[in-house]
């Protein structure tokens, strides 16, 4: 009986043990689908959060800088939020500013062009194949094309130029337009240094018409009034002969020496003007050279004889310094003006009561010919604008010159093939050196 009501507990107990694990685990199942169902909401959030995000971040992407996330309901949405719209902003205020530097940048490139298109020269700027990559208005009217057919093109179809010349170092050069043939042009080249290191360059073209006719013009006057006042001077140098000869009657040592001073004037004069005559005789021709054998110590001799009268004047001395005698193949004439003038300056620049030094010598190749004055010397700003065509340091010591002297010399010395240098320190010296081209053995000896 006690057995029977032990096992009737225990299995009263068992029955009460599963009900309570059953309610447990009913309470377990409804625990967790409560739970399942506030996480499933949060994640809805997120998903739907992270969609909003991406919807913006996209039309940020695609230029659209207006959009903005605005505040969610999830936990710690808001610092993102805030991160995404201050950059958003950011890109907003610095497209603002880009946009603002490109129009600022396009109008400062439109008054550029502007003022290249204003100018009387014209651009070209073109690659090593001559294709042209760009050209101002002018260059369209004076190929007589429009702008945008003539980028691509190549310049050699609108453009002729010299032959012997390289298109890429031309310097103030004359060429031919094929669409203007009543103008005159002249071209300069040079790199146009880019960072992207693309060999490009850049032509300067100009239009020299006007300027060439005004030249011709200044130049036929000048030919033709030089030309006009050698004649009256040759007559005077005649008369004068005339009257150092007595051809008249006797004259006084006083008029001797009168007459003597005015032959060297007109001299100078004659000089002068024949220097004028020949410099504009090259505009039409080159130098025409008659060329003889010269012996240089009678011939520098006979031109120092001639310049030592002038050369009195200032209480100078012609010092010849003739070691050997040299035989050379020249055109007598123009060599002695060369040597003339070169005396002539060095009497003109020299210091009173000092030496002209001439010296003749060999270097290879050359036979030379020095002639060397102590004086004022040339400044060295000056050096290298002797030579051009009428620039002369005369006006700076109240003195007549032409600036055609030196010219014309330079330009008789390579006819000859040859050359004309100087050398020279302020207030200390100046040395010409005349360079002929070393004759061959049979026109070259030295004597005694």
């Amino acid at each position: 009986m006690f057995i029977d009501n032990i096992q009737t507990i225990f299995v009263e107990s068992g029955v009460i043990y599963m009900h309570l694990l059953n309610l447990l685990v009913l309470a377990i199942l409804i625990l967790l689908f409560f739970t399942a169902r506030r996480t499933s909401k949060s994640w809805t959030k997120i998903n739907d959060y992270l969609g909003v995000v991406t919807k913006t971040i996209n039309s940020v992407r695609y230029g659209d800088l207006t959009k903005k996330i605005e505040n969610f309901d999830l936990p710690n949405s808001e610092p993102l939020a805030e991160s995404l719209n201050r950059m958003i902003e950011t890109l907003y205020d610095r497209e603002k500013m880009i946009d603002e530097y490109q129009e600022e940048l396009h109008r400062q490139n439109k008054f550029l062009e502007a003022v290249i298109d204003s100018l009387s020269d014209g651009l070209i700027i073109f690659d090593e194949n001559l294709r042209i990559l760009r050209a101002t208005q002018k260059i369209s009217e004076w190929f007589d094309i429009d702008g945008k057919k003539l980028v691509g093109g190549f310049l050699s179809d609108y453009l002729k130029y010299p032959v012997n010349k390289n298109i890429f170092s031309l310097k103030e050069e004359d060429v031919y337009i094929l669409n203007d043939k009543s103008s005159t042009f002249v071209a300069s080249c040079m790199d146009l240094k880019l960072e992207d290191k693309k060999k490009r360059y850049i032509m300067i073209i100009k239009n020299v018409t006007d300027q060439r006719e005004l030249e011709t013009m200044k130049e036929d006057f000048v030919a033709t009034l030089t030309h006009d006042l050698k004649v009256p001077i040759i007559a005077e140098t005649n008369m004068l002969e005339l009257f150092l000869n007595e051809s008249f009657g006797k004259i006084s040592e006083k008029q001797e020496v009168a007459l003597k001073n005015m032959q060297i004037s007109n001299r100078e004069l004659l000089d002068l003007v024949q220097i004028v005559l020949d410099t504009y005789k090259l505009r039409d021709k080159n130098i025409q050279l008659h060329k003889e054998n010269v012996m240089l110590k009678e011939f520098l001799e006979e031109i120092s004889y001639e310049m030592q009268p002038i050369a009195d004047k200032l209480a100078n001395h012609i010092k010849l310094d003739i070691p050997r005698n040299i035989r050379v193949y020249a055109d007598r004439m123009q060599l002695k003006r060369v040597i003339k003038n070169l005396i002539q300056n060095a009497i003109s620049y020299g210091e009173t009561n000092s030496p002209i030094e001439i010296t003749i010598g060999e270097i290879p190749k050359y036979i030379i010919i020095k002639v060397k004055d102590y004086g004022k010397g040339i400044a060295p700003e000056d050096i290298n604008k002797i030579f051009v065509k009428y620039y002369s340091a005369a006006k700076k010591f109240r003195k007549i010159g032409t600036g055609l002297g030196l010219y014309l010399s330079l330009q008789i010395m390579k006819a000859h093939n040859g050359d004309l240098t100087v050398e020279s320190v302020k207030d200390k010296y100046t040395e010409f050196c005349v360079k002929l081209p070393a004759a061959s053995d049979s026109n070259l000896y030295y004597g005694e």
